[in-house]
């Protein structure tokens, strides 16, 4: 299986192999992201040119591409070398001038020979109220008339090549296309009503008409849907050779769960149950665990992973939870401790803090298994971090946690079970793209007690008024947020406004009440200016974006951030969510640069009406695209060609179940539909998913 199949040779030859392409047009192909005949068959036109016959240019609204039957009449010379050279043609009913520049006269002449009949096709403009077609795309003898596409697909294009050249260089890989078998399910593809492959392939370059370009158009939504399935068979093949790794069975008899359960001052939301039931589930059958909890700001998302925690401790056995900071790690410390002394259970921090005896002293403890929940960083990788009896990792915060981390906690455990906790809320469509290898538990209900915030725009033009607010707001007690903006991309300048900002609030507001905390700044100090506002030794926190993950102070209610428009609506949600997490009212003010843009402004109001992360997430993705909702790069999210990841989630979600099944029923991918599917990871470029074939 790890060699691709012989009848795929053409299509993934070199582009030079295309009648017409030398190796300097194979160099500019590149650049549209071409490398070989198949990158063809993916680069789909994009809009198209109505070239249909009409009697006469009469009633033409122009400027405007027109096709049209001509008498040629007199040929009149350019008078200059760079003048021009004006061929009167007559239609049916009217009259108008071929121009032509830098043009040979002799060649015209033959060409287009007066008193001859031709077919005219071209953009017509109004020069001084003479209509005049400039440089005709087409002028030929009647006969050749059917030589002029109907409705003339557009391509994009790149320097060095012209619509012609990739009109051709298309024709040329389509040709190349073999006779595949069929992978969709045979259900899934008479109700979606679509064609075989090669017609879909076929029909997306030769439209008819406007309606063929829509991403809705049959043949179109085929070949996203094969985009997406081969995606996602990838990752159900992923996942599939992740589950044939044996987990460990890990079940709990609810003793310590219901110590603290039974001490809540609140009832768990259902949605928190549910995910509880879910995860609980998992651990207790001998397949591994790889889930994701997805929550919004304040969900209730720790509750959840403690009880996982405890469900495998009461099984005998230990659970780490991984943090990206330290200030999270003893976050997640002081916010467990009350509830690990409920359950009688032992929990400790492990960070790069720790050293010496102390350190010693910890991981003998745990080697012994007297720790039963380890909080800690990625210095819990260290090799000498040694469990008696590792079962399941939580993971807090997946982007600052690539996959190979992942595994490398699962080696720390004999075959333990993963989850993964995100507080930003993705899109459907884009957790299936990027954690499509996982099973999804989202808690979408607030806990009970959670206030709402109050979000406010505000012009940067009232800054002296907000400082009044907060002044009032100081002497009150209570505590404050100030969120500086991203100048660009330096660091530098980021820097400059947070210390500019710190200097102009604290001679408002008093020495003492302001403190500072910035990107720049070594750990320790950032640590001690983060504790000094958790301990409310400072009132108002001045900060670049450092705050933005799972700080928790209850007694901050009001969150200020400046030039808010220079933020992605997630980030806003984000920090947003840094307040109302204790009794009292909170607000948000988001500062703006008058004037609003369009975008700017609409998203800013996305933020004043709605407290929903998924509504949020959604119009994000809407307003942005995927690729600058991630940066694509780094994410994990592939691109496509012709898929929509934006518009086309429900396709996406289909796939995911479809690929599923296919490899449920034939994870060999051994039947004819499997054969055929083996076949689309090649067309696909789907190594991975070839190699985790060949290798289970």
């Amino acid at each position: 299986m790890s060699q691709r199949p012989e009848a795929l040779f053409p299509l993934f030859a070199g582009l030079e192999t295309l009648e017409g392409v030398g190796p300097k047009t194979a160099q500019h192909l590149m650049q549209l992201g071409v490398q070989a005949p198949r990158d063809l068959l993916f680069t789909l036109p994009y809009s198209g040119i109505d070239r249909s016959l009409r009697d006469s240019l009469q009633d033409a609204v122009l400027p405007a591409t027109l096709t049209v039957a001509v008498t040629v009449g007199q040929h009149r010379p350019a008078r200059t070398k760079t003048g021009a050279y004006r061929i009167h043609v007559e239609d049916a009913q009217t009259s108008f001038q071929l121009v032509y520049f830098r043009a040979g006269g002799d060649y015209l002449a033959r060409q287009i020979p007066e008193g001859s009949r031709r077919i005219v096709s071209g953009r017509v403009e109004l020069f001084d109220g003479v209509a005049q077609m400039v440089h005709p795309d087409f002028a030929l003898p009647e006969t050749d008339a059917s030589s002029i596409p109907a409705f003339e697909p557009v391509y994009p294009l790149t320097s060095g090549i012209t619509q012609k050249l990739m009109y051709k260089a298309t024709r040329g890989a389509l040709r190349l296309l073999p006779q595949i078998g069929e992978w969709i399910d045979p259900i899934q593809k008479n109700q979606a009503e679509w064609p075989d492959f090669d017609a879909a392939v076929a029909a997306a370059h030769d439209p008819q008409n406007p309606g063929d370009l829509a991403a809705s158009a049959p043949a179109r939504e085929r070949m996203a849907y094969d985009e997406l399935f081969a995606h996602q068979i990838t990752l159900a093949l992923a996942r599939l050779s992740d589950r044939r790794k044996k987990g460990r069975v890990s079940r709990g008899d609810g003793t310590l769960r219901a110590r603290v359960l039974a001490a809540l001052p609140y009832t768990p939301t259902r949605a928190q149950i549910r995910a509880i039931d879910e995860i609980t589930q998992d651990i207790a059958t001998d397949q591994r665990m790889n889930r994701l909890l997805q929550g919004d700001v304040g969900a209730g998302k720790t509750l959840v992973a403690f009880m996982a925690l405890l469900a495998v401790v009461e099984a005998g056995g230990q659970g780490v939870l991984m943090a990206p900071t330290e200030i999270l790690a003893r976050q997640h410390l002081q916010g467990l401790q009350p509830l690990a002394e409920e359950a009688g259970v032992v929990l400790e921090i492990l960070t790069g803090r720790d050293k010496g005896s102390e350190r010693v002293a910890k991981l003998a403890a745990l080697a012994r298994g007297d720790i039963k929940v380890l909080v800690g960083t990625h210095a819990v990788f260290q090799a000498d971090v040694q469990f008696a009896d590792l079962r399941l990792a939580v993971v807090d915060e997946q982007h600052r946690f690539g996959v190979r981390q992942r595994l490398e906690l699962g080696q720390k455990g004999e075959r333990a079970d993963v989850l993964v906790m995100t507080a930003t809320p993705i899109p459907r469509s884009l957790a299936l793209a990027q954690y499509g290898d996982m099973d999804v538990s989202i808690l979408d209900e607030k806990p009970p007690g959670r206030q709402p915030i109050k979000t406010a725009l505000i012009s940067t033009e009232k800054l002296d008024q907000v400082v009044d607010r907060l002044r009032a707001a100081v002497a009150e007690g209570r505590q404050c947020y100030w969120v500086c903006p991203l100048v660009d991309e330096s660091e530098v300048s980021d820097l400059i406004a947070a210390e500019e900002r710190f200097k102009r609030l604290r001679a408002a507001l008093g020495e003492g009440v302001v403190g500072l905390v910035h990107g720049q700044m070594p750990p320790a100090e950032k640590d001690a200016a983060m504790r000094a506002f958790q301990n409310g030794d400072t009132q108002v926190l001045v900060a670049t974006t450092v705050i933005e993950v799972g700080v928790d102070v209850p007694n901050a209610t009001i969150m200020v951030i400046e030039r808010a428009e220079s933020f992605g609506l997630a980030q806003l949600h984000q920090l947003r969510g840094r307040v109302g997490r204790g009794e009292g009212a909170s607000t948000c003010l988001l500062m703006y640069k008058p004037p609003l843009g369009e975008t700017g402004k609409r998203r800013l109001e996305v933020l004043r009406e709605t407290e929903d992360g998924f509504v949020i997430a959604e119009t994000d993705l809407q307003m942005r695209g995927t690729g600058d909702l991630i940066g694509t790069a780094q994410s994990g999210v592939p691109r496509f060609r012709v898929a929509d990841l934006e518009r086309q989630s429900d396709l996406m979600a289909i796939a995911q179940s479809d690929a599923r099944k296919l490899l449920n029923d034939d994870p060999e991918l051994k039947s004819a539909r499997g054969e055929a599917c083996r076949m689309l990871l090649w067309l696909m470029r789907q190594d991975e998913a070839i190699r985790l074939i060949s290798v289970g």
